[in-house]
């Protein structure tokens, strides 16, 4: 299969420096509420990267839950993953969002927390029981001999008398953002990109060259 001719011009949207919001996740805010009442699929999906001990980057998709008040970008996993693992060594992540459809793209660099217990246990409980159930027997990175195992478990807990509580190796992170890039697809390959760089409590914006 080739790719090399593969073609597609983009400039559907303009991204301005003039008039752009002094905060950035108040235009990451617009876009994805731009996307999400144009019914796009998945919306809130985004690359989440980390880099492990030996330096080994990594990345998933995962489902932005939310934006705390102060500007924080909140995802739920399990703690003992991979991806938990290695924000446990090394608490900094990149996340990243791409909307084809509107030829946009951003990215959000920081560093990473847990959320209270609180915040997890009340997120938890607001899911679907078969989401929870999953959450309990899946060992999320380790080797398992096959699904079956998982699903005895499964039909085990559902059957049984037991409580339904939220394992302590599961829960939510909040990345506390310090760098913000947004990608417009700009006509001819001249892509619009506008950085945000928190320095002493206050963003500095600046265009970059695509």
């Amino acid at each position: 299969m080739e790719f090399s001719d593969l073609r597609r011009d983009f400039g559907k949207y303009k991204l301005t420096g003039a008039g752009l919001p002094t905060e950035p996740v108040l235009l990451l805010k617009l876009w994805l509420e731009e996307v999400k009442n144009a019914a796009v699929d998945e919306f809130n999906a985004m690359v989440v990267s980390t880099v492990g001990k030996d330096g080994r980057p990594s990345s998933r998709v995962v489902l932005l839950k939310g934006i705390t008040q102060s500007g924080g970008l909140v995802f739920y996993t399990n703690y003992l993953s991979r991806k938990g693992k290695e924000l446990q060594a090394k608490p900094l992540a990149c996340f990243h969002f791409f909307w084809p459809s509107f030829e946009r793209q951003v990215r959000i660099e920081g560093m990473v927390n847990k959320l209270r217990e609180e915040e997890s246990e009340s997120y938890f409980n607001s899911r679907p029981l078969e989401s929870r159930l999953s959450a309990i027997v899946s060992p999320q990175s380790e080797t398992i001999d096959d699904l079956a195992e998982l699903e005895k478990k499964r039909m085990h807990l559902l059957q049984g008398q037991t409580e339904i509580k939220r394992p302590e190796n599961w829960g939510g992170y909040v990345l506390k953002p310090d760098y913000f890039e947004f990608w417009q697809g700009g006509k001819y390959r001249l892509h619009d990109r506008i950085s945000y760089r928190l320095k002493d409590a206050c963003w500095g914006i600046r265009r970059l060259a695509p």
